[in-house]
């Protein structure tokens, strides 16, 4: 058995260690590991939980990378129409990171009732649509079925605009759609509201109604050929720039593409800024465990200079009994580590699995504080913090060299 370690845990396991002048101290550096990594775990988990439900929810109203033409204004009104015939569809193959491509055009409209109207967006959307996002979404009723050739007088409507409408399930929504030509009267549609969606995303829940896109291309007078944008979705949102300029480059020069970054940028430069919060919350906690396990290790030191002067005596190397004490102040690091782990993980998976804490919608885009656990992030804070914490105790345990046996044993 390693002797450095056999002492350490003779130490660790001694009664009088846990009765000693130095045991209130080891307990708070316990509880400052962890706290630390609890802080830490809830910190990540909390801020990338939120940072992929806000890019789930804006992914799925715009599709992660969209294709228009370059005459296309920045409205959500389609306007120029794109040609359905291209090499890209329906078999995407110019990049790899691109997992699913579908067809859209939306064009602005006011729903009518008989005490209220509201100006919407209506978002035409085809057989290929990707309804997996709206799966979750879905608060009551059924997804509107899309995939018959004749057109579907269906729609799916966010609950916040049921709600100010005083629409439900069944109801017929009464929509006006103006002419550009503002001497013709608006051409009406009856839409059957099929299901109702809760994205929590005011900002489009406020806007969009999904429906037929055969609807958008009788009303502009489009042939059936003819779309209003392509929606690309990718696996890797990290390359997503990468690909958006890789699929610019491929698709020709009468069509334009622009990623959901560069359209929402304020949104996600507000995300950004969880990265850097989140770095700051574990540089502090790392410090403040790192300083308290110094402040444990020292008075193990002062408390045990006999011992130290005894095993120099003996013949010690003095690495060999710098060993003795990093092990001891490591041992503490793992119990709390292993507390910390405990608390920090159970109480992220009670939140994610009965959302206690709830959000601001208006301000933080989700109603619950979402919760992302990924074993990787769990090992690679459990270790990084063993691996520092290992280093900063190098610092104090080189004071043990000065100590002179003579002395040490003299020392009371």
């Amino acid at each position: 058995m390693n002797f450095e370690y056999f002492i350490a845990r003779r130490i660790a396991a001694h009664k009088d260690y846990k009765s000693s002048i130095s045991a209130p101290i080891i307990k708070i550096a316990i509880l400052a590991i962890s706290l630390g990594m609890i802080t830490m775990l809830i910190s990540i988990a909390t801020s990338v939980g939120l940072q992929n439900k806000i890019k789930e929810k804006v992914s799925a109203f715009n599709g992660d990378l969209i294709i228009t033409n370059f005459d296309t204004n920045n409205s959500d009104d389609s306007q120029v129409p794109i040609s359905i015939e291209q090499d890209f569809y329906p078999n995407f193959t110019i990049s790899d990171n691109v997992n699913h491509i579908q067809i859209t055009a939306s064009k602005g409209a006011v729903v009518r009732t008989k005490t209220d109207f509201e100006g919407i967006i209506v978002k035409g959307v085809g057989a290929d649509y990707n309804w997996s996002y709206f799966e979750d979404f879905l608060t009551a009723g059924v997804l509107p079925d899309f995939t018959k050739k004749a057109i579907s007088n269906e729609v799916l409507v966010s609950d916040f605009l049921a709600n100010r409408l005083g629409l439900k399930i069944g109801d017929k929504a009464l929509t006006y759609f103006f002419n550009e030509n503002s001497s013709k009267p608006p051409r009406t549609r009856a839409f059957k509201i099929v299901g109702l969606y809760t994205s929590g995303f005011q900002q489009f829940d406020s806007q969009f109604i999904l429906g037929d896109i055969k609807h958008i291309q009788r009303l502009n007078g489009w042939a059936p050929d003819q779309i209003g944008a392509f929606e690309l979705f990718v696996k890797d949102f990290d390359a997503l720039e990468k690909t958006n300029n890789e699929v610019y480059d491929s698709i020709g020069s009468m069509l334009d593409t622009q990623s959901i970054r560069g359209r929402f940028y304020s949104i996600f430069e507000w995300l950004d800024l969880f990265d850097f919060n989140v770095a700051l919350i574990i540089v502090l906690m790392i410090i403040v465990s790192g300083f308290n396990m110094i402040t444990a290790l020292l008075v193990l030191i002062l408390e045990r200079t006999k011992m130290i002067g005894i095993l120099k005596a003996l013949g010690s190397s003095t690495w060999s009994v710098r060993k003795i004490f990093i092990y001891n102040a490591m041992y503490l690091v793992g119990v709390g580590l292993f507390w910390g782990n405990l608390i920090g993980i159970g109480l992220l998976l009670l939140q994610q699995q009965f959302n206690f804490f709830p959000l601001d919608p208006n301000t933080y885009y989700v109603n619950q504080v979402p919760v992302y656990l990924d074993l990787s992030y769990i090992l690679g804070l459990n270790v990084g913090t063993l691996v520092l914490c290992f280093l900063i105790l190098l610092i104090p345990s080189y004071i043990i060299s000065k100590i002179s046996p003579v002395t040490a044993i003299r020392f009371d």
